[in-house]
């Protein structure tokens, strides 16, 4: 049997689901998409669940297919891979989820079984990983299939802050993974971040958990920096004068900071990371590159430098779920402007210039 049996949902969400189309955003191309009418998932295995998208946002990411960094992602494709939602359908192999239940879609599809899955390598899942809005349908959507439910789900409270949670699909266990921990950042160290996007603010606001002696926050974006000095920075530096490696040593007397963050995905700023990194520092690349950076081994090979590259496997989502639910912390505070999903389009046009809108995180409600 290759299509798995349905448990049917209660007969209001089934009267909602008789509609066989549904809203979704589509990317047709480098520079091109669409918000239009797109055939409603179904379940295609038994472990799949079916989830009615209410909030989703638009990440960094997305932009980077937007602009062809992306081959592999084809034309056609419903992009997004954050969201929060409530359980429409389930297949037979699904055990720890039922219709009705309000859940947190994680960006990292996890079989839970395979051999990368069992080093929580879930990135690389053998059937999963990144491919939410990737190489299969995605989240900006009024529906999504999620493919290995049971571990690709997250269980979220009635009342729980749709918009906090959202956060914690992508960019705060992408901060505090590839950022935070690759940068194995300690109490006392002195740690750079290097562009103060929704990522870099992610990183900054998980850094605090370890008590860095000082984290210092460069960017292009003065507002972007300011908002880092409201989330914690000691010292926010604008990097348009292409002095910003310079202000850093001047600042740490000349040693370079312990850790150095890249949190952009262009070869500038990964260049950045290698100017002030100190001897024994770690860089942590976490932005998305889309083309060639040098890497200068030339400087760096004497130095005792660990560079560190990640996809982000969700491992710590279940521990960030609980110390944002405590209060301790606040990713809501990431958000910048609210649009309906039906209003995509402008929202894809917001934050596609977020320097000139003042735009962090965009959420969409459906």
């Amino acid at each position: 049997m290759t299509t798995a049996e349905l448990i049917e949902a209660p007969s209001s969400v089934a009267t909602a689901s008789n509609s066989t189309t549904m809203k979704a955003l589509v990317y047709l191309g480098p520079g091109k998409r669409s918000w239009e009418e797109k055939p409603r998932p179904s379940i295609h295995e038994p472990g799949d669940a079916i989830v009615r998208v209410t909030t989703s946002t638009i990440c960094g990411t997305d932009l980077h297919i937007l602009k062809g960094d992306l081959p592999a992602v084809p034309a056609g494709r419903i992009l997004g891979h954050e969201a929060v939602g409530v359980v429409e359908q389930v297949g037979t192999g699904v055990s720890k989820f039922r219709v009705g239940d309000k859940v947190l879609v994680s960006c990292v599809t996890a079989c839970l079984t395979c051999d990368f899955c069992r080093k929580q390598m879930y990135s690389h899942c053998r059937t999963g990983g990144w491919i939410l809005g990737c190489m299969i349908d995605g989240t900006q959507a009024e529906f999504v299939r999620i493919p290995h439910a049971d571990g690709s789900l997250y269980s979220l409270p009635a009342g729980a802050d749709e918009e906090a949670m959202v956060m914690l699909s992508d960019i705060l266990p992408t901060g505090f993974e590839c950022g935070v921990l690759n940068g194995q950042v300690k109490p006392g160290d002195t740690v750079a971040i290097v562009g103060a996007g929704p990522v870099g603010l992610a990183v900054l606001l998980t850094a605090q958990f370890y008590s860095p002696a000082a984290i210092f926050m460069i960017d292009l974006d003065d507002k972007r920096l300011a908002v880092a000095g409201q989330f914690g920075a000691t010292n926010v530096i604008n990097s348009s004068d292409g002095n910003a490696a310079k202000r850093v040593m001047e600042l740490t007397d000349g040693g370079g900071v312990d850790v150095a963050i890249e949190a952009v995905g262009v070869p500038g700023t990964f260049g950045i990371c290698q100017e002030i990194v100190a001897p024994g520092g770690r860089i942590a690349n976490v932005g998305v590159h889309g083309k060639p950076v040098e890497l200068h081994l030339e400087k760096l090979w004497d130095r005792n430098i660990t560079i560190t590259t990640r996809l982000v496997d969700t491992v710590t989502t279940p521990m960030l779920l609980k110390i944002v639910r405590s209060g301790k912390l606040q990713p809501a505070k990431l958000v910048t402007h609210r649009f309906a999903m039906s209003d995509i389009m402008k929202a894809y046009d917001t934050f596609g210039n977020a320097a000139k809108e003042g735009a962090l995180k965009v959420v969409l409600s459906n």
